[in-house]
């Protein structure tokens, strides 16, 4: 209760204090709140509606602080709320992609290991594809969307499953030669065709499958997983570039550190 008091004391004293409080959560909130819109589509337009609406709560609650005007700041409080609301359902669909994203953090991801079973799974179906010399390519959609491919695909909405993947990928099948997307843990769309890379330092040796994770990779931040169907290796592309000749525990702990924010090495490897 001292201590409470002596910092109460210290606000009142200085009659801007409380406003430096005030805008400094206010600060982070919209920090906060652009943070999680990062990367949707209307996140341009309510950044801007945030930036105004931000600067007009800090001014008015510097004068109604310095000036003391209470009953006004009683009556702003009440008016400045319409215009939240208003916000939240004219972007009710963005702060929707937002909350996925934040459900992404590298954070909230760790304390909910979600994504562990799904890296397993992935990989389980991988090594089992890779025995069979079954080509495949799965891409995980980071923060940049690959709607655009996902499209022209086959759309799924499914959990990730070992079974389903070997499905899709076995030979013949109408989704087997595109790539299967995956978004926020779920199969969302296969038989997905990505532009092909056309960097001319790539490997003779690799073939479409190779030069399409890269490609996409080059383009977005997507992760992709890759098994040849000439050699069954397994591979991984990030950022433009591959790593090859990947085992199963190999795959989920690469896996694991690319989608948290780890990178590949700048130099591009492969191995025969």
């Amino acid at each position: 209760m001292e201590f409470r008091e002596s910092l109460q004391r210290i606000v009142d004293a200085i009659p801007v204090g409380k406003a430096i409080v005030e805008i400094a959560i206010i600060a982070v909130m919209a920090y906060l709140v652009l943070r999680m819109l990062h990367g949707t589509r209307g996140a341009s337009v309510f950044r801007g509606l945030v930036f105004v609406f931000t600067i007009a709560a800090v001014v008015i609650s510097l004068a109604v602080t310095f000036f003391e005007l209470d009953e006004v700041g009683f009556f702003l409080k009440g008016f400045l709320t319409t215009p939240a609301l208003v916000l939240v359902i004219l972007f009710q669909p963005e702060l929707r992609r937002g909350l996925i994203h934040f459900g992404q953090a590298p954070l909230v991801r760790r304390l909910l290991r979600g994504e562990e079973a799904v890296f397993d799974r992935v990989a389980e179906a991988a090594s089992q594809l890779s025995r069979h010399k079954i080509g495949a390519l799965i891409a995980f959609q980071r923060e940049v969307g690959l709607e655009d491919f996902i499209e022209g695909g086959t759309k799924l909405d499914s959990e990730v499953s070992t079974e389903l993947i070997m499905t899709i990928f076995w030979p013949d099948t109408p989704l087997s030669d595109g790539a299967l997307v995956i978004q926020n843990n779920r199969m969302i769309a296969a038989g997905c065709l990505f532009p092909l890379s056309e960097n001319p330092e790539i490997d003779k040796r690799l073939g479409t499958r190779h030069r399409a994770a890269i490609g996409i990779t080059e383009d977005a931040d997507a992760v992709c997983v890759i098994v040849s169907e000439e050699t069954g290796i397994i591979s991984l592309a990030a950022g433009g570039q591959i790593i090859r000749s990947l085992d199963k525990e190999q795959l989920v702990g690469r896996l694991t550190h690319l989608l948290s924010g780890e990178k590949l090495p700048r130099k591009t490897r492969s191995q025969a």
